[in-house]
């Protein structure tokens, strides 16, 4: 018998039986298609936080008075905040060729008001100086920055993200000079942020104030600055974060024989350490894939079973017309296979279509991750193969008379 024929032996029988034949073919596209499409999500996200901390530049560094932890694990440091004053003495007596932001973000659940239109309670306030935006990577899309006089003088003045203006103003051209509620103070809008999405770092739910003005309206007993230093180049960043230690460590008072008691981060850290916890997610997700298509290759082996219990008088009859024993296992071997990549097909291209749709969500380029689809597909003929030689075999064994005479 030629290949052709075999497969169109495997398709017919796959038509006869049309329910059991898709659902197996969901399992098998369940595993290839979460395993194809969270890869795909996880990789657009990659793409989304390396651009947005890319926005930083790999010339800035932060100073915090601890370390930062993304993964819910508890940071064992417990070191005293860096109050404004230590923040503005830093900034003053810095003098290495650089641009230095004191910030800090007084709230994240703040809500926002504009005549009688309101946000929901997850509105991000920050309150930053007038070098923030530039060393943050962030652009105004209408009106200006802040001056250092209205920082200084702690005038209640706001630039405001996208989604803020969406939500409150009908018509976005009166959104410059108009009074803004945040919390319970009110603010003149100056200015609007351009867009970034959604994505790690986005600014479109983002208020900024002044230090000195969120000082007046706020409780800012407890928080605690960061200072970020941005260095006109890269190859200067280890002396530059040298000079910033020895400066912070006398403003903080910190004898020499003792452990600085901050922390110095470079931009790009914060952005390694976010991608290590993508890789574990993705490593979790291929090892659910795995058990996934290993549950679906032995619900298949039980189907191809059944399978030749139902058609062991269509055996007989093919064994007694002259049929070898070769035919009869690639019979059976080509119908399990097919359904196996049929599965895998559907999953990968469901796969797409999910890791697409994050990926638009987050604005960034659509990464189809090739070498998993070939992964998948080569898994699936696997798969398919494997579970389909137990009962290849055992129609292979039966005997003509005996099936023949199977009812």
């Amino acid at each position: 018998m030629k290949f052709t024929e075999y497969i169109q032996l495997a398709w017919r029988s796959i038509m006869s039986n049309k329910l059991r034949t898709f659902l197996t073919m969901f399992i098998i596209s369940l595993g290839i298609g979460s395993l194809v499409g969270i890869i795909t999500s996880i990789n657009a996200l990659e793409n989304s936080m390396r651009g947005n901390f890319a926005t930083m530049g790999t010339n800035t560094f932060s100073i915090i008075n601890q370390g930062m932890v993304f993964d819910g694990r508890p940071d064992e440091k417990v070191n005293k905040k860096i109050d404004i004053k230590q923040a503005l003495q830093f900034k003053e007596a810095y003098k290495f060729p650089s641009k230095v932001a004191a910030h800090v973000r007084v709230s994240g659940n703040a809500v926002c008001k504009y005549e009688n239109q309101k946000t929901n309670p997850n509105v991000s306030v920050k309150a930053i100086d007038e070098e923030y935006l530039t060393i943050a990577g962030m652009t105004v899309g209408e009106g200006r920055n802040f001056s250092k006089m209205e920082i200084e003088n702690g005038v209640n003045l706001c630039i405001v993200g996208e989604e803020i203006i969406k939500k409150l103003y009908k018509d976005r051209k009166k959104t410059i000079g108009s009074l803004l509620t945040i919390g319970s103070a009110k603010y003149r809008v100056i200015g609007t942020i351009k867009s970034k999405g959604q994505s790690m770092g986005g600014t479109d739910n983002i208020a900024l104030i002044g230090y000195n003005s969120a000082r007046q309206n706020y409780d800012m007993k407890d928080v605690s600055y960061e200072i970020s230093v941005f260095i006109a180049k890269a190859e200067d960043m280890n002396r530059a974060i040298e000079e910033a230690s020895g400066l912070f460590r006398n403003l903080r008072k910190v004898p020499l024989s003792s452990k600085e008691d901050f922390e110095i981060q470079k931009s790009d850290s914060n952005a390694e350490k976010l991608i290590s916890v993508l890789s574990s997610i993705k490593m979790a997700t291929i090892f659910i894939g795995i058990l996934t298509l290993i549950g679906a290759g032995i619900g298949l082996m039980n189907i191809m079973l059944v399978s030749v219990n139902e058609r062991t008088r269509e055996i007989g009859v093919n064994k007694a017309i002259g049929a070898k024993g070769i035919d009869i296992l690639i019979q059976f071997l080509s119908e399990s296979v097919l359904i196996c990549i049929l599965g895998g097909i559907l999953g990968i291209v469901l796969g797409i279509i999910l890791g697409s749709i994050v990926a638009l969500f987050l604005k960034t380029p659509i990464v189809i991750p090739w070498n998993w689809i070939l992964i998948g597909l080569t898994s699936s003929f696997v798969i398919g193969l494997l579970a389909g030689i137990y009962p290849a075999v055992k129609a292979l064994r039966l005997n003509p008379v005996e099936a023949l005479r199977y009812e």
